[in-house]
């Protein structure tokens, strides 16, 4: 999301033509406060939220329909189906992933496979035109490489030579910039800080979903301890009003904490009105050998809850999956009445969101680059698109000229949109 602001104040500070360059958030502004990590580095790099552009607050296909959009799609290069009538005003690709879908031969495709797509920007702005570049603008773009590739840990293997000229070249240019430990260990802080969230919140911000033949489970990563999440106010009511929300039949809760010899902490809990079918998840996840959980049931005064301590934590959520995978099996093996073997499908919350409640959503990863099991807490989400360092001094596009909230963008203006992923 930096990446996308940050390319939107270069395309405004280098570009003649009477266009308007829009950061796009890609998510709802309520999804906002999942991200804790975004919301401390926009605050400290003095980023007020109000100015920052979202996707429930701009119609794109609005624009496109009139014929003035125009998009830039940046640490991404695929949309989703509910906006594939905008493919054809495409314009620019600026990713650092592999190509997954050819794109016409009008769209300019820029891909390079290192760690972070903020050096790609950093490298466009410092050789088109780096007199552009302040402060505020630099600390965005050095805050996010770094967390992209894990601090420039070379055991990790994240960053490449040009991540680390770059944030080299940062250095070099704004000499305060804060240390890479400091700013890197806050903001992984920050991303665990779950206080002040509400239930469905903490639910949400960390999420995958399965879906089996009508039935929809949920697994979400929480990051405390099993207990007080227990034992929070008004819990059980809570758990029913966001499986009925969301059409879940099943919520499976994975909690995550650090012990004070920073060693990993799981715990589990499964919620299900369903007595048969929980009982077949709570069975299955007993029993496993490949891999042993080796669960110790927990005492909970919550009706249609099982809770267990884990006691192998090297069971990652992403190593959780296949056994809930396993018990939807066994579940459906024991009450199907036709032959043939349901499909089992998992997908992300926001794909799962979107087919079944039209909504963008999007998913915050799990504990690390491989989703889970990091050797140290996982690194933020770099989201920060729907924080616009367009503010202080960047392009004069505030949010409040930033077309108020482009809601009341002229139609007599061409528009460019960077798209940032969700």
């Amino acid at each position: 999301m930096v990446s996308a602001l940050a390319l939107a104040f270069y395309l405004a500070k280098t570009t003649e033509a009477e266009e308007v360059f829009v950061p796009v958030l890609n998510i709802k502004r309520s999804e906002l406060p999942l991200r804790g990590d975004n919301v401390f580095f926009l605050h400290k790099v003095n980023i007020p939220e109000a100015i920052l552009i979202f996707r429930d607050e701009i119609d794109l296909h609005a624009l496109h329909q009139a014929g003035q959009l125009t998009l830039i799609l940046v640490d991404h290069h695929v949309l989703p189906k509910s906006d594939a009538a905008l493919e054809e005003v495409v314009a620019e690709v600026l990713d650092h992933r592999p190509i997954e879908q050819k794109r016409c031969p009008s769209c300019h495709v820029s891909v390079e496979l290192v760690g972070s797509c903020a050096t790609l920007v950093t490298e466009r702005i410092l050789q088109g035109a780096p007199e552009i570049l302040d402060r505020q603008t630099a600390a965005l773009l050095h805050g996010t490489i770094i967390l992209d590739c894990v601090n420039m840990d070379l055991k990790i293997g994240k960053a490449t030579l040009k991540d680390s000229q770059y944030v080299e070249k940062l250095e070099a240019l704004f000499p305060d910039l804060p240390e890479r430990n400091d700013i890197f260990d806050s903001l992984q802080k920050a991303k665990f800080d779950i206080s002040g969230l509400t239930t469905e919140q903490m639910l949400r911000k960390d999420q995958k979903t399965i879906y089996r033949q009508g039935i929809k489970m949920a697994i979400s990563a929480i990051y405390m301890d099993l207990e007080a999440f227990l034992q929070r106010s008004g819990l059980l009511a809570d758990l029913h009003a966001f499986c009925q929300a969301h059409n879940y039949d099943v919520l499976v809760t994975m909690t995550i904490f650090f012990n004070t010899h920073n060693e990993p902490v799981r715990q589990l809990a499964i919620f299900c009105p369903h007595l048969a079918l929980r009982m077949t998840i709570c069975e299955v996840l007993e029993h496993s050998l490949s891999p042993s959980l080796k669960l110790t049931p927990a005492s909970s005064t919550h009706p249609n809850l099982q809770a267990y301590l884990q006691g192998n934590t090297q069971v990652s959520r992403k190593k959780l999956l296949p056994l809930l995978q396993e018990a939807l099996s066994v579940y459906f093996d024991s009450t199907k009445t036709s032959s043939g073997q349901p499909e089992t499908v998992v997908v992300s919350r926001e794909q799962m969101d979107k087919e079944f409640d039209r909504a963008n959503n999007s998913l915050i990863p799990g504990l690390s680059q491989d989703e889970e099991d990091p050797p140290l807490p996982p690194t933020p989400m770099n989201s920060l698109v729907d924080e616009c360092p367009l503010d202080q001094g960047l392009p004069k596009l505030s949010a409040e000229a930033v077309f108020e909230k482009c809601n009341q963008i002229s139609l007599s203006q061409s528009v460019t949109a960077s798209l940032a992923k969700k």
